[in-house]
């Protein structure tokens, strides 16, 4: 048997998360920096996993269509690209503080005498409202960011946001509703980051997966 209350053990895994509310508390704006910094860090981390980068040297054997001796496309091993994180961490941080305020802006607005119909407006105005802006600015960043022409990045939001969006409809609604019910505010920021690194991994995934395509297609 276990000696003392249950809930001690679970002191160890609640401290940190004390920690973060107290800096968030404090200084909400370096806080979720930080924040969004390791979140896109680590999403790009994940989707770098599953889909790397194609080195110099592959690229340019694909596009020139060079084997080895047996006649197989020679395939180099791909490595962790600076480049593509470097991109990830700069889209993160310059939206992390404009987030943030409109996570506090549609927390004290649409605050209804129904508690329903409250949670209801904030859920479909975050959707309707912020997603769509958001999964623009991502994926035309991405591709300006690679030197991308105007042309080109119309192309890769026009590729990519559409089916982003129809995506999120099946997870971020229900991960807005519950935060607002009942994440307190200083602590929804890491709720709705762990969710994001996976979601983050996802729009990286996507965007290579559109800038292939696109590259193909020269």
């Amino acid at each position: 048997t276990i000696p003392g209350p249950s809930w001690v053990w679970l002191e160890p895994i609640a401290t940190p998360f004390r920690a973060y509310g107290r800096a968030q508390q404090r200084r909400p704006y370096v806080t979720q920096l930080l924040s969004s910094l390791a979140i896109y860090f680590f999403g790009d981390l994940s989707a770098q996993r599953i889909s790397p980068s194609p080195t110099t040297s592959e690229t340019t054997k694909r596009a020139t269509g060079e084997n080895n001796e047996d006649g197989d496309e020679q395939i180099p091993e791909r490595k962790w690209d600076p480049a593509r994180t470097g991109r990830a961490l700069l889209i993160g941080g310059i939206s992390s503080i404009p987030s943030y305020r409109w996570f506090l802006w549609l927390g004290n607005s649409f605050n209804y005498s129904s508690k329903l119909l409250s949670l209801s407006t904030k859920v479909f105005v975050n959707q309707v409202g912020f997603t769509p802006i958001f999964n623009c600015y991502f994926f035309a960043m991405q591709s300006a960011l690679t030197g991308a022409t105007p042309a080109e990045i119309v192309k890769r939001v026009k590729d990519t946001v559409p089916v982003s969006w129809v995506n999120s409809c099946k997870i971020w609604p229900a991960v807005t509703a519950f935060s607002f019910t009942f994440v307190p505010f200083q602590y929804r920021s890491i709720f709705a980051g762990v969710i994001a690194i996976g979601w983050q991994t996802y729009l990286s995934l996507l965007n290579q997966r559109a800038a292939a395509m696109e590259e193909s297609e020269h």
